[in-house]
């Protein structure tokens, strides 16, 4: 079916699968990303392996599906790029517009002169993987060349002659046969939450963290670059909250925060870890095992703490009540972790609007169902644009959607 195309709208976990799986029938993939770098947030999550036993977080299989996209022929990368228009008459008319693509992605050869050298803090970005391609992006907030012109070291020191700053963005229209539309999940901002973030340098989210752990394996505390003595996770951050109006559980909190926590306590065994509660959702088959192993390493606190304060030495005060003695307690820790929730992200909700989708109370993307013949207009959904799902259950799902997409295109099979 080389003569079919599918727009894929979301380069993060379901959109990687769905494009190879379908790139692997011999359809031809067409994949949108709006950042610099695919993979979306999960590309940032560590291996969370412990003694060298899988402990099946998912992160590996990231790295492999984007490792399969980036080199298969049938697939069509642009990343930086939104879908301003679609338009249906038989096939989709799709507008695209893609911002300028300052490191040219088939000279760059990673060797990081341009991060190296460059002045402005924060003017190069680079992703989390070595299968991004390019590894590395500009800034343009950030880059004094966009700015005022009066820095270009990193396009004179590149040894590639990679990188053009006097790029300019592009507009792409694009006919596609289905779309697929995965964009994924808005992390909750846990900015407006009483626990200090984005005020307090040693409070940080679980997404941070992961980040951490994937790019240094060690837990340090921003203020001054020292392991901590103690951290505390507090978990449902953004998710189970009625004034918020976010009352869905979140799903992967629990088991990312806590695989995490022995990760952390079997590399640096002297932290003192808790963990903070309202109840643990179970996940994977070998749950029940795997709790009991953590509750051995890691203190479980059934509580929500309250606000949260620091002391003159940067270290955070945390107030929350006993629940077993009804006494409100005062202990204090050197990191904080919050494990912020899955929550619907804007782009779904426009999409929505230019496909015709469904949107759940929640304001996630309602599943399509194939007996109710949602998929009749050549529109389908896969991974967390239709809510909270952890890696495995986004692939496979993912997985699913290829395959309804293929039987679209051909009905009397291959």
């Amino acid at each position: 079916m080389t003569d079919k195309n599918v727009l894929i709208i979301g380069g993060g976990v379901a959109g990687l699968c769905a494009s190879v799986e379908l790139a692997n029938l011999g359809i031809h993939v067409e994949l949108v990303e709006k950042s610099d770098f695919l993979g979306g947030h999960a590309i940032g999550y560590a291996c969370k392996a412990t003694r060298n036993t899988c402990v099946k977080c998912g992160a590996c299989m990231v790295e492999e599906k984007l490792k399969n996209a980036v080199s298969h022929p049938n697939i069509k990368i642009l990343i930086g790029s939104q879908v301003q228009k679609i338009s249906k008459n038989g096939r989709f008319t799709v507008n695209i517009h893609q911002k300028p693509q300052y490191i040219d992605s088939q000279k760059c050869n990673q060797c990081a002169i341009c991060s190296d050298r460059c002045p402005s803090d924060g003017a190069i970005l680079n992703g989390f993987s070595k299968n991004n391609i390019p590894f590395y992006g500009i800034n343009p907030e950030k880059c004094l060349y966009l700015k005022d012109t009066s820095c270009h070291i990193c396009r004179d020191e590149c040894p590639e002659k990679a990188i053009n700053l006097d790029e300019k963005d592009s507009k792409y229209v694009s006919q596609a046969d289905a779309v697929l539309v995965a964009t994924g999940f808005q992390p909750f901002s846990p900015v407006d939450k009483p626990y200090g973030y984005g005020l307090f340098k040693n409070v940080l989210s679980t997404l941070d963290l992961e980040r951490m752990l994937k790019q240094t394996a060690r837990v340090k505390t921003p203020s001054d670059n020292k392991p901590p003595e103690r951290i505390a996770f507090i978990q449902c951050v953004g998710s189970r909250d009625s004034k918020l109006n976010h009352l869905w559980c979140s799903k992967v909190c629990c088991g990312s925060a806590l695989r995490m926590a022995r990760l952390i306590k079997e590399r640096q065994p002297d932290i003192d870890i808790s963990f903070f509660y309202i109840d643990v959702q179970t996940f994977g088959k070998d749950f029940e095992q795997f709790y009991k192993d953590v509750q051995e390493a890691v203190r479980m606190i059934r509580a929500i703490p309250g606000d949260i304060y620091e002391t003159d030495s940067q270290k955070l005060k945390i107030n929350f009540l006993d629940n077993s003695t009804h006494e409100t307690l005062e202990e204090i820790f050197d990191l904080l972790v919050l494990s912020i929730g899955i929550t619907p992200c804007k782009d779904s909700r426009e999409l929505a609007g230019m496909l015709d989708l469904k949107l759940a109370d929640s304001g996630f993307v309602s599943a399509g169902t194939e007996e109710a013949s949602d998929f009749e207009n050549g529109v389908f959904t896969a991974g967390t644009v239709e809510g909270p799902m952890n890696i495995p259950e986004t692939m496979a799902g993912a997985g699913r959607a290829a395959w309804d997409i293929a039987k679209y295109l051909k009905p009397n099979g291959f």
